[in-house]
C-alpha cells in the first residue's frame, strides 16, 4: 500500500485530491501537507495525518518523507494563473524552487512525484484547436513559464536520476467543493454559484473564448490513474494532455439556463484574464493519454451541469442551516 504526501493539501485541487487518495489508499497512509495559515479543517483535518510542509523548505519536506516512510509525493503547491501574474517572483519561488526541493528529496528517498502542468504551458504560438501532445510551448505568462520549466525539470530528474516523475496538463477545473481562487478559468465555477444563488452573473471572459475544461471528479481520477499506470507503457511522462470538454461562456450559460430558466448573464471583461485566456488552447488532443494509460473522461458539459447545480443547492442549504 502506497504512503503518500500531498503538498498543498488545502488548495483548490489538494483539498479534494487528499480525500480521494485517502479513500483509495486508506486514511492513515496519506499525509496532508499544509503551510501555516492554511491549516486543514473539518474532515480533511480529522480523517488522517497532517503536517506543516512548506515546499520552499527542503529539510521540512525530507523530515516528513522519512518520518512517514513516504514513497509518493503529490506536489500541488502553486499560484493560480491570474494571481501569479501579479506576483511573478513568488510564482517562480513556489513553482520552480519548490519543485527542485521536491525532486531532490524524491531522488534521495526513492519517491515517485506527481506535479501537475496546465493548458497554460503552451502559449499563443501553439495550434489552438486539438493542440497536440508534442508541440511548441512558448507561454507568455509566468504561470505558463513555470509549468513548462516544471515539465522539463521533471523529465530531467527522470532521465538523469531515474526519479519516477509523472504529470498531466490540467484544463480548467470545475468543482462545487472548493470556491474559486484566482484562476483564469474560474469563471466556469463562479457562473454555477451565481445561478444557484439567483444572482446575475458578470462574466469576465468574452463570448467566443473557448477553453478546455474538466469536472473535478475526472481530474482527481486522472491524477491517481497516471501514478498507477504501467511505467513500461509510458512513452511520455511530463506531461500528458488530458481533455474532457471545451466551451465558451455562451455555451456554459445556455447549459445552465436549461435547468435555471431565469438565470441571467452579462459581460464585464477582466482584461488580465481575457489576455491569458486568449493565449491558451481552445482544445487539447489527448490521444497519447488514452493510448498509453487508458485515460477517458466520464463527464460532459450536461452531466457536469446537472451534478454541479444539485450539489451546490445542497451545499448552500446546509450553510443556511448553520448560519
Amino acid at each position: 500500500m502506497k504512503k503518500i504526501l500531498v503538498i498543498g493539501s488545502t488548495g483548490q485541487i489538494g483539498s479534494e485530491l487528499t480525500m480521494k487518495l485517502r479513500s483509495v489508499y486508506q486514511p492513515g497512509n496519506v499525509v496532508a501537507g499544509y503551510i501555516p495559515g492554511a491549516e486543514p479543517k473539518g474532515e480533511l483535518a480529522e480523517s488522517g495525518p497532517k503536517e506543516v510542509v512548506d515546499i520552499t523548505n527542503a529539510q521540512q519536506i525530507a523530515d516528513v518523507v522519512r518520518r512517514y516512510d513516504i514513497d509518493a509525493i503529490y506536489n500541488l503547491a502553486a499560484l493560480l494563473s491570474a494571481v501569479a501574474e501579479r506576483k511573478p517572483l513568488l510564482a517562480w519561488h513556489i513553482g520552480i524552487d519548490g519543485l527542485i526541493n521536491v525532486l531532490e528529496v524524491a531522488r534521495e528517498n526513492e519517491c515517485s512525484v506527481f506535479t501537475p502542468s496546465s493548458i497554460g504551458s503552451f502559449g499563443p504560438n501553439a495550434p489552438k484547436d486539438g493542440t497536440p501532445q508534442d508541440t511548441i510551448q512558448q507561454p507568455r505568462t509566468i504561470y505558463g513559464v513555470t509549468k513548462v520549466t516544471g515539465e522539463l525539470l521533471s523529465n530531467y530528474y527522470f532521465m538523469r536520476y531515474g526519479v519516477d516523475t509523472r504529470s498531466v496538463r490540467f484544463p480548467g477545473l470545475i468543482s462545487y467543493v472548493t470556491p474559486p481562487g484566482g484562476g483564469t478559468t474560474d469563471y466556469a465555477v463562479d457562473i454555477y454559484y451565481s445561478a444557484v444563488r439567483g444572482e446575475k452573473f458578470r462574466c469576465p471572459i468574452k463570448g467566443g473564448t473557448f477553453m478546455d475544461m474538466m469536472y473535478m471528479p475526472d481530474a482527481l481520477r486522472a491524477a491517481i490513474e497516471i501514478m498507477e499506470a504501467n511505467p513500461d507503457k509510458l512513452h511520455h511522462r511530463n506531461s500528458f494532455n488530458i481533455a474532457s470538454m471545451s466551451f465558451d461562456p455562451e455555451i456554459i450559460y445556455r447549459s445552465i439556463k436549461r435547468y435555471v430558466p431565469d438565470f441571467e448573464m452579462i459581460y464585464d471583461i477582466d482584461e488580465l484574464r481575457q489576455g491569458i485566456a486568449e493565449s491558451w488552447p481552445n482544445s487539447l488532443d489527448d490521444t497519447c493519454a488514452r493510448i498509453e494509460w487508458g485515460w477517458k473522461p466520464e463527464y460532459n458539459l450536461d452531466t457536469m451541469t446537472r451534478h454541479m447545480l444539485e450539489k451546490l443547492r445542497i451545499k448552500f442549504a446546509q450553510e443556511d442551516k448553520q448560519a
